[in-house]
């Protein structure tokens, strides 16, 4: 209570690293833009030095209303961040803007915000999920990749402050805040997409599941059962090799999932696509794999050198593979 105990605002400022205020009220905001500062609340923003990050939840109507607009310009203006409002049905039954943001994303903007920024402007590619290759309207040649170990990777280099391109085939995981997402559907557009921006970037990591073959022919209508089993297919394009030639400055990271180690196979891609990392990983082993959040990986670099690394959350690997990438430990 801030008037039984008249300096809680200064010792709360003084031992936080970041000031989060979920829900903020348009009564809150308002206030808080004007420098108010009655009770404990206000009188901490006043004092506190940090970061600040706010969640609106409030009426649509009061959330568009010109003078909390103004007020959320206003702080902005002085460096808060603001997290959402989301759209959907407010607690009055009313649909618009003004739900508070899940608390998934307030505790990943919280995260983000703390992180440490030392990919700052560096500029990244990852590419994530399987592609699809319509065979006609309604079948298409696909794969079990869910794209979690590259959108583990987009929101762990995001988190380190670089400007991150997310260029995913269909998936159902949420993209990072932050990114530049890019949906492709097949081998062809992500082909398009990534060799259109390598130019720019300093790293491109090739995470996507591409697949290897495509309908040489796709129909437009659907096709008689009996015509699939004549079906003829055609090489994709080797996006990795391509890359490969064109990277220029920027370094390159391939991904082999296999059932099993071969060591010897991926050195060969290494060196055959010239890329500066391979990372691998046996799909056979379990919780290593598609459509789990964990993962079992090595590492090879240029030189040959075989790095091998325990069972882990993606997004602890996603990590260990930007430190490599980015020579941020040996």
């Amino acid at each position: 209570d801030l008037f039984e105990d008249p300096f809680s605002h200064l010792e709360l400022a003084k031992t936080s690293d970041l000031f989060l205020i979920a829900p903020a009220t348009a009564n809150t905001i308002n206030k808080l833009s004007c420098g108010i500062a009655d009770n404990l609340l206000s009188t901490l923003m006043l004092s506190f030095e940090g970061p600040v990050l706010v969640a609106p939840a409030m009426n649509c109507r009061m959330y568009r209303n010109p003078v909390v607009q103004k007020s959320i310009k206003k702080m902005e203006k002085r460096g808060v961040i603001f997290v959402g409002p989301e759209k959907g049905t407010l607690a009055c039954g009313d649909e618009g803007e003004g739900r508070m943001s899940e608390t998934a994303v307030l505790v990943e903007s919280v995260v983000h915000t703390l992180a440490e920024k030392d990919l700052k402007g560096k500029k990244v590619i990852v590419t994530a999920g399987p592609t699809r290759e319509s065979i006609d309207a309604v079948r298409y040649i696909s794969n079990r990749s869910s794209g979690k170990m590259g959108y583990a990777i987009a929101l762990a280099a995001t988190r380190r402050g670089a400007e991150v391109t997310l260029i995913t085939g269909p998936s159902s995981e949420r993209p990072p805040q932050g990114v530049e997402l890019h949906p492709v559907e097949t081998a062809g557009e992500m082909e398009k997409a990534v060799l259109s921006r390598l130019k720019k970037a300093d790293a491109l990591i090739m995470a996507a599941a591409v697949s290897d073959i495509s309908p040489a022919r796709p129909e437009q209508g659907k096709l008689d059962k009996k015509v699939i089993l004549d079906l003829k297919l055609k090489k994709t394009a080797d996006i990795l090799k391509k890359a490969g030639e064109q990277k220029g400055k920027a370094v390159l990271v391939g991904f082999a999932a296999e059932s099993g180690m071969d060591i010897r196979s991926a050195k060969e891609k290494l060196k055959n696509k010239n890329l500066d990392l391979i990372v691998l990983n046996d799909i056979s082993k379990k919780d290593s794999g598609f459509d789990v959040d964990t993962n079992e990986i090595s590492i090879i670099d240029r030189k040959g050198n075989l790095s091998e690394y325990p069972l882990m959350q993606k997004i602890e690997a996603a990590d260990i593979i930007l430190d490599r990438l980015f020579n941020r430990q040996p």
